[in-house]
């Protein structure tokens, strides 16, 4: 069967050697990887609770009026 044009082979990893090359990629990506301070950290962990809480809390208010809603028009 002939080779589409275009297409290109995709590498095969060497038997036996694969798994330790992957994570010493791994590592020598997370090396690069410029981490947030600890203040930083706390304060974006802060700021995701929050907006979390806030939108939990406008969420339960929009399902406690269509509750509301749908027990008028039922009339249950």
């Amino acid at each position: 069967m002939a080779r589409t044009p275009g297409r290109a082979a995709i590498p095969r990893p060497s038997s036996g050697g694969f798994g330790l090359a992957f994570f010493g990629g791994v590592i020598s990506e997370l090396k690069k990887v410029t981490w947030p301070s600890r203040q930083q950290t706390t304060r974006l962990t802060g700021l995701v609770l929050i907006v979390s809480i806030v939108i939990g809390a406008v969420l339960g208010l929009i399902d406690i009026g269509f509750s509301r809603l749908f027990v008028l028009i039922t009339g249950g």
